[in-house]
């Protein structure tokens, strides 16, 4: 069933930009609903600054492993 709301403009356009191609505005309504913002979890000690550096080097040599893979320089 399909239920008609009303939205300020700013809200539609933020709705818009965040439409994928073919992607129904309920869709992205839904999917944006779905997901947990980073917001919300920012500053709740979720993961230690000292670990948040060891997860970023891994991933910053993982994407250099993968690129020099891509480029036959392995």
């Amino acid at each position: 069933m399909a239920r008609t709301i009303a939205i300020s403009d700013d809200v539609y356009e933020l709705l818009k930009r965040s439409k994928l191609p073919n992607e129904s505005f309920s869709s992205v309504i839904r999917r944006n609903l779905k997901r947990g913002k980073l917001s919300e979890i920012a500053g709740s000690h979720t993961i230690s600054t000292s670990d948040w550096k060891k997860a970023k080097k891994l991933l910053l040599g993982s994407e250099e492993h993968t690129a020099r893979k891509m480029t036959g320089r392995l």
